[in-house]
């Protein structure tokens, strides 16, 4: 990964395989989310990681029943042409009830390859 620290973004900058991603998941729609995945992608959330398409699709399907919660994308950075943050603001009935989340994206050919979700 670069040196470089990541610069502010215009949201709608996005890469489109993040854009899709992030809306699919706001609209609890896991085909979509899945789609923008590579077929070897890995993700990591709450110390836990999830390699493969089937794993994060029972990943995302776990996530959109356990807890009910609004999602407002309230920032984007870039690293360099494939590192993408995304921060999102969650509300809903989790522990603590409120959350930034900080989503780093790894691209590849058009495709998230990596997605790590941390406070």
């Amino acid at each position: 990964m670069s040196e470089h620290k990541p610069s502010a973004i215009d949201p709608a900058a996005l890469p489109d395989a993040v854009t899709r991603y992030l809306d699919a998941h706001r609209a609890h729609d896991t085909a979509s989310a899945v789609a923008a995945f590579t077929g070897d992608a890995s993700v990591v959330d709450e110390g836990r990681t999830y390699e493969g398409a089937d794993a994060i699709e029972k990943w995302l399907n776990r996530s959109a029943s356990e807890y009910t919660y609004t999602i407002r994308l309230t920032g984007a950075q870039q690293k360099d042409g494939t590192h993408f943050i995304a921060t999102q603001h969650l509300e809903g009935n989790f522990p603590g009830g409120v959350v930034d989340l900080h989503y780093r994206f790894t691209l590849r050919d058009g495709l998230i390859e990596r997605l790590v979700i941390e406070p």
